[in-house]
């Protein structure tokens, strides 16, 4: 993948395409889930993805009349860690972050005037005000299983605990830092199939030693075979068989794989590399709705473009010009309304 941040997955744009792994390479998806996250960053105008920071504005009479406002300009903020004013710190008690009432992101940042901190100039006005913190349009956080071994800080490689909750492209908080997927293989699950499989496609329990091990949506592989598990009751998994273009085989006392060991980029977005215990919490970072459902739709449209040699349509109007593709536009001017920066990055 890429170096910049991703807004949906590879297992994303194959769900949505309903194709195998084999169907299209991962440099194919990756060029595509690229080119479809720098779009939506396009549109929207604003970085969406939470990156720890410091960055420096000038004193802010030179913005504005009202000399205790700090237009961050097309810097959202997230959180704040430190503020400096002309070297000086700022204490958490003597600023608001503004609007109040629907931050976070965050545009602007006032002193309070009930309050002694004022911005000041220092030798210079400029980079007068430095502001340290989480810079980006949202840190929604969901759960991604736990780390299953320790690790240090120079390991380019982790396994995870449920491989259907991390997919290429994720970017996953451990600890104090962030990691970003950009591969997944095969790890065994330490577990073996325990009762007989038929290679009918109607034989769809898994006895599995351990039910707890495993969850729902997860990819398991035996053999040369995939399946989907798609329920779990005790230590009985409900799949669907020969998924992913396997085919289907009869399994006895078979060894279970699972998707779980991770290629990942440590220390990313202003965090720092570090160890962590085994069975450390993940959590991974979750776009906006309208920004994921939007890159794997410009992603989509990406990869049948491309086969098609850009010269797919969907039809044409009466003056014989290539019909907008209607659905797409709509999503985009849905994405656009709720999460684009429509005004100027600073106003009176």
């Amino acid at each position: 993948m890429g170096t910049s941040a991703w807004f949906a997955t590879r297992e994303d744009i194959r769900s949505a395409l309903d194709a195998s792994d084999a169907a299209r390479s991962d440099a194919q998806l990756d060029r595509a889930l690229d080119a479809a996250s720098r779009a939506v960053v396009g549109l929207c105008s604003r970085e969406f993805v939470p990156t720890l920071a410091t960055k420096v504005f000038d004193w802010p009479s030179e913005q504005t009349p009202r000399s205790w406002r700090l237009w961050l300009d097309q810097h959202d903020l997230i959180s704040v860690t430190e503020i400096l004013s002309a070297g000086t710190v700022v204490p958490d008690t003597d600023y608001y972050l503004e609007p109040a009432n629907s931050g976070p992101p965050f545009t602007y940042i006032e002193t309070r005037l009930d309050r002694p901190s004022v911005w000041s100039t220092g030798g210079t006005w400029q980079h007068a005000v430095s502001v340290q913190g989480l810079w980006g349009y949202s840190d929604e956080q969901v759960p991604a299983g736990t780390l299953v071994g320790a690790i240090d800080a120079s390991q380019t490689s982790v396994t995870v605990s449920d491989s259907s909750a991390v997919g290429v492209g994720h970017i996953l908080t451990c600890g104090a830092e962030r990691m970003t997927v950009t591969g997944k293989r095969l790890a065994d699950t330490g577990q073996t199939v325990q009762t007989p499989l038929t290679d009918l496609n109607n034989d769809v329990l898994v006895e599995v030693t351990d039910g707890t091990a495993f969850h729902e949506g997860e990819q398991i592989v035996m053999g040369a075979e995939t399946m989907l598990v798609t329920a779990i009751a005790g230590n009985f998994l409900t799949v669907t068989r020969a998924v992913n273009g396997s085919v289907l085989d009869t399994h006895t006392g078979t060894a279970i794989y699972a998707p779980r060991l991770l290629t990942v980029v440590r220390g990313g977005y202003g965090t720092t590399a570090a160890t962590a215990s085994d069975g450390t919490a993940l959590t991974r970072w979750a776009p906006p709705g309208l920004v994921h459902t939007l890159c794997v739709a410009e992603a989509q449209n990406w990869l049948l473009n491309e086969q098609a040699g850009w010269l797919r349509t969907t039809g044409s109007d009466r003056t014989g010009k290539e019909a907008t593709i209607e659905a797409l536009k709509d999503l985009r001017d849905q994405c656009y309304t709720e999460h684009g920066r429509k005004t100027r990055t600073r106003a009176v």
